[in-house]
């Protein structure tokens, strides 16, 4: 059961990692005013603390991942960008929010299998 457990924490920090970076480089290839950067740069940090609480918490930690996975699929999905096509529009989409539901869904498969009886608890 391991091997989930890590798998979880992987995609979990990957996501958070991903959008982080992301947000900080086209606000700065768009010369994004310090304001609105400020704003994508703490939504990348609130993703990599949500997948370090994850990561600490294991089992409010799935919950929180997928229910933001879940919410930021969509926001997106309301908010998101008129003018990208429905191709962009999807992968976007899915990008933000399968990850996280997925990094929660494994966090929980480990968590059922860690406090089984008879199990080893990690």
């Amino acid at each position: 059961m391991k091997a989930v457990e890590y798998l979880a924490r992987a995609l979990a920090l990957l996501w958070a990692g991903f959008w982080t970076v992301f947000f900080v480089a086209e606000s700065l290839g768009w010369h994004t005013p310090l304001d609105r950067m400020t704003m994508w740069v703490a939504v990348g940090l609130a993703f990599l603390i949500l997948a370090l609480v994850a990561w600490r918490w294991e089992l409010a930690g799935r919950l929180v991942l997928m229910a933001v996975g879940l919410l930021a699929a969509l926001a997106y999905g309301i908010w998101g960008q008129r003018e990208l096509s429905v191709t962009a529009r999807v992968t976007t989409l899915l990008a933000f929010g399968v990850p996280p539901v997925a990094a929660g869904a494994l966090f929980l498969m480990h968590h059922h299998g860690s406090t089984r009886p008879g199990s080893a608890h990690s």
